[in-house]
């Protein structure tokens, strides 16, 4: 089943319907078939600024209810990060979007859902694979 890792940017404009992507986030995901995966670092960000602690429960109910996967990052996969932020240090590489290029390693998935185009077309998985961006 294919893997689609979810940023930050989608999760709030699902969160928030005054969002300018609300609509066509919303679209997407009742469409899409296949697992949906994020991790606890993109989880953080999110909930740090989302508009509402209220507009957060939502998410953390979809995910209770096995809607949304949440990847673990243990001692491992953070030094992993921490590489993957010291190769990019001239870049906006943050730990949410370095734990996404951890979890495309690690399930083999390289289609990431995201607003923030830029970031992810810069990023190169090995053998210089790009990310593919929904």
């Amino acid at each position: 089943m294919t893997v689609l890792l979810i940023d930050t940017g989608p999760l709030l404009a699902l969160a928030d319907k005054r969002d300018k992507a609300h609509e066509r986030c919303t679209r997407f995901l009742k469409d899409y078939r296949g697992r949906l995966l994020t991790t606890w670092a993109v989880l953080t960000e999110f909930s740090h600024l989302a508009p509402t602690a209220a507009s957060t429960l939502p998410l953390y109910w979809w995910i209770e209810r096995g809607g949304l996967e949440v990847m673990p990052l243990g001692k491992e996969e953070l030094i992993t990060a921490i590489d993957w932020i010291s190769r990019y240090a001239e870049q906006p590489l943050d730990l949410a979007d370095a734990s996404l290029v951890v979890a495309a390693l690690k399930t083999g998935s390289a289609t990431i859902w995201s607003l923030d185009r830029k970031d992810f077309e810069t990023y190169r998985l090995p053998g210089r694979k790009h990310f593919r961006l929904i």
